[in-house]
């Protein structure tokens, strides 16, 4: 699949030191919003800035997240994402380690809880957007009957297109907002 630009292929350490539900709400809030310190982000996302203090460390431990000097001044600490996204490999599903397979899942599972809420948000404030966002939105999902190595195919393809988009993009355009793509692709047992 094609990868994102400068994304992280997770490892069976790094993934034990993000999956955490706070410290994947902090490192997509950093990637999303920009360096920030653990007090706005304690403000941000409702927690106490010892606690995201304390876990904008432990990313820092791992390597998701690194200091932004040029933004603090004496004392105040800025974070930086230190890539754009991360990539989890099915081999970390596997592992014999059953932290390992339990770090995995929880990862997909926090990533699915934020694509609902993302979508509920959208679903909830749309009439907030112009006509013409609110008709280019979609909601849509399909059932195909396909082997595994078409899914993949279908799955690489998604991707490629979508990474079209990047290079595509004219981010000075007076209507450009940010979109979130989300693609799921998983077998389904036939009643």
């Amino acid at each position: 699949m094609p990868e994102t630009p400068n994304t992280r292929v997770l490892d069976a350490r790094s993934l034990r030191g993000l999956a955490h539900p706070l410290r994947m709400r902090l490192l997509t809030a950093l990637r999303r919003s920009g360096p920030a310190t653990a007090s706005q982000l304690a403000v941000k996302l409702g927690e106490s800035s010892g606690a995201t203090s304390y876990h904008l460390r432990q990313l820092a431990a791992h390597g998701f997240v690194a200091d932004a000097p040029e933004r603090g001044k004496g004392r105040e600490r800025w974070w930086q994402a230190v890539d754009t996204g991360v990539e989890l490999g099915s081999d970390l599903l596997k592992d014999p380690d059953p932290e390992v397979r339990g770090a995995a899942s929880l990862i997909q599972h926090e990533v699915a809880n934020v694509h609902t809420m993302e979508l509920a948000t959208w679903l909830g404030n749309r009439q907030e957007w112009s006509d013409a966002w609110v008709h280019a939105s979609d909601l849509s999902d399909f059932s195909l009957r396909l082997t595994p190595e078409q899914a993949e195919d279908l799955v690489a393809k998604m991707h490629a297109l979508v990474q079209s988009y990047r290079t595509a993009a004219d981010e000075d355009a007076p209507d450009t907002e940010t979109v979130r793509v989300h693609t799921h692709v998983f077998p389904g047992r036939r009643d």
